[in-house]
């Protein structure tokens, strides 16, 4: 399992990021005060946390497949629906929430079509559709673009994480589409995480979050030391800020409420 890890570390490898891009990605959808939301692949609840904000835990849902991260969200947002469960099975009635959103999911669905089609379903009529995920095939995302470009120099056929859908420009909207959504947008978001330094960089890596973590632990010593030192030279002493960049789309449910 890619996120078998506690809900802490992925707090301090790819949560550091959520502040930012859930901000966003709720713009994108256009999420505010009297909206019914659900966060689909909620992760410790980064996402869930600014939807709460903006309507109420009353009216946020949200749902992960992994226990611990389900549990944690829960925690930090009492009062949402916060169930354990994947995206291609939602758990919710046809036309139930007035925007649905997925943060860095898409890549990880079995079955990412499966997964937009449900993201639909539980839509109501003339209501958003939203998702990201991380620009690798742009490398707009640094802090994984440093990453993998570091385990090139032990792997030169590592593909990383670039075969995952929603990863290349457009693709996400291009799934919306087949999906039936309509008015469909493509854009990019952005996001920013600041590192107190380079081992603040590092260490998060070590605890096997996620395909670089896991791609990581498989290395031999050496081999993890070679990518630990290719990274340390292309960052800066002290502390430092890193932009990532995510693809977005965002679609309409067909219809119109009655």
């Amino acid at each position: 399992m890619q996120f078998a890890a506690p809900a802490e570390h992925y707090d301090r490898f790819m949560g550091r990021y959520a502040p930012t891009l859930a901000v966003a990605l709720a713009d994108t959808a256009g999420v505010s005060s009297g909206m019914r939301v659900v966060d689909v692949g909620c992760g410790p609840g980064g996402l869930t946390s600014e939807l709460v904000a903006r309507v109420g835990a009353e009216n946020v849902a949200a749902i992960d497949p992994a226990p611990q991260f389900a549990t944690a969200c829960r925690d930090r947002n009492p009062g949402a629906d916060v169930r354990e469960g994947v995206a291609e099975e939602l758990p919710w009635a046809d036309g139930e929430f007035d925007a649905t959103l997925s943060s860095l999911v898409i890549g990880f669905m079995r079955d990412p079509e499966q997964g937009v089609r449900e993201m639909r379903r539980v839509t109501r009529p003339g209501g958003v559709v939203a998702a990201c995920m991380w620009d690798i095939a742009g490398g707009g995302m640094t802090m994984l673009r440093i990453f993998w470009a570091a385990v090139r120099e032990v792997d030169p056929d590592a593909q990383g994480e670039r075969p995952m859908a929603g990863t290349a420009a457009g693709d996400i909207g291009q799934r919306f589409r087949h999906a039936g959504l309509r008015d469909v947008i493509d854009s990019a978001i952005t996001a920013q995480a600041n590192y107190a330094g380079f081992d603040d960089f590092w260490k998060p890596f070590t605890f096997a979050v996620g395909p670089a973590g896991q791609y990581l632990r498989s290395l031999s010593d050496d081999r993890q030391s070679v990518v630990r030192e290719a990274c340390r030279v292309v960052l800066p002493d002290g502390p430092f800020t890193l932009e990532a960049r995510a693809w977005c789309a965002r679609g309409v449910v067909p219809g119109a409420r009655s």
